[in-house]
């Protein structure tokens, strides 16, 4: 493994992402939304994909797989966000909103500093993305053949959660419900779980490179923070706020997180 590469891989995804979310952060603070966040978070992991690509050193055709995984997955979910918040650039969503109470008088400057660590978690996230762009072995593994097949299903699932909620959205009648159909009838949250096993795919793909091991701390990440920091927890507690009893009887007869598993 090519260290002094590998290094300056890093830190150009590193200043790459820090000056985009330095100028998300300008105009989120401009339009007072800082749910746009969000959006770029998706797009700077396409970023990522370009940097690795063109500088890694890996065998070629294992590179272009990695490139076209992280370029649809990320442009698709951020795509999906930039309509989801663009409706709405005016209201800000109302996690953003509690945390800008939570943190006034001082929300500006503590959100130029969760819009960084937003940069610093794409970064950290990428270490399967840059253990596996400098693989030099010639050939695809199996393990790697798996992690391919497992992030098509994975974003098919994602992909279709989003879509069903989107269309539930725009029934006149789902106005003040909650949605309960599809994958949504057996998950609260199905679009965190494919996201999930987005990244355990990404997991299985690094496995075969050198150090590929250590990229279990990825999906062990958005795993935590999925369940315990920024993702069920506030969304579940915006959905009380908006919906109250309709959301508690939905918490009480389906599975937090994974499909089909009521006690997850």
């Amino acid at each position: 493994m090519n260290s002094s590469l590998l290094l300056k891989i890093i830190l150009l995804s590193l200043a790459a992402c820090s000056l985009i979310m330095f100028i998300v952060w300008a105009w989120a603070t401009r339009i007072k939304n800082a749910g746009v966040v969000d959006i770029f978070w998706s797009f700077n992991f396409p970023v990522i994909g370009l940097i690795v690509f063109s500088f890694g050193d890996g065998f070629s055709l294992r590179r272009e797989i990695l490139l076209t995984m992280i370029v649809l997955w990320g442009m698709r979910l951020g795509i999906y966000l930039l309509i989801r918040v663009g409706s709405h650039l005016k209201e800000e969503e109302g996690r953003y909103k509690q945390l800008r109470l939570e943190w006034a008088p001082n929300a500006n400057a503590k959100f130029f500093g969760f819009f960084q660590m937003q940069a610093f978690s794409n970064v950290f996230l990428a270490i399967p993305f840059f253990l596996i762009s400098v693989n030099p072995k010639p050939e695809l593994s199996l393990l790697e053949y798996l992690g391919a097949g497992l992030w098509a299903i994975s974003l098919l699932g994602e992909a279709s959660a989003d879509a069903q909620l989107k269309r539930f959205k725009k029934l006149p009648s789902s106005k003040g419900k909650v949605c309960d159909q599809g994958l949504w009838k057996y998950s609260r949250h199905p679009n965190y779980f494919f996201e999930w096993m987005i990244w355990v795919s990404y997991f299985l793909f690094a496995c075969s490179s050198p150090w590929g091991w250590i990229s279990i701390v990825c999906p062990l990440t958005i795993l935590f923070l999925i369940l315990k920091v920024t993702g069920i927890p506030m969304t579940e507690e915006q959905s009380i706020r908006s919906r109250g009893d309709l959301y508690r009887e939905y918490q009480r007869t389906t599975s937090a997180f994974v499909p089909w598993f009521k006690k997850a």
